[in-house]
């Protein structure tokens, strides 16, 4: 009994964690930069941080220490964490973050990096 709770709770855990950080459109994230009315959280690591990211974006794998001092003072201020694509789950860390210090509107770019780019949007690199 104990295995077959354990294994059923491995298979929904995803989709609650999921639903605690709802998806945002990669439109709706453009609009958003451009009115300056988002905070962008990349959890894809250093190298990839340098490489490309969605302009604008925190590196949380330097900066998560910093991150109150980073983040706007406003919590109700609009955060979208990303990582690479659909299946990449690192970006539970930036959200979860974000959510821990405080913010109320914490979304989830579950296209990433990857779907970014495919839609043609750019990036920025060091």
């Amino acid at each position: 009994m104990k295995k077959n709770l354990s294994f059923l709770l491995l298979l929904i855990t995803p989709c609650i964690t999921s639903a605690a950080f709802p998806d945002i459109s990669i439109e709706d994230l453009q609009n958003a930069i451009n009115e300056k009315k988002v905070a962008v959280i990349v959890v894809n690591g250093a190298k990839s941080f340098q490489r490309d990211r969605i302009p604008g974006a925190i590196d949380f794998s330097t900066q998560a220490k910093k991150l109150s001092s980073i983040l706007p003072k406003n919590k109700n201020t609009l955060v979208v964490a990303y990582c690479g694509g659909p299946s990449c789950r690192a970006y539970m860390k930036g959200a979860k973050a974000a959510a821990k210090l405080g913010y109320k509107n914490v979304k989830h770019l579950s296209a990433g990096i990857s779907g970014w780019k495919k839609a043609g949007c750019k990036t920025e690199s060091n």
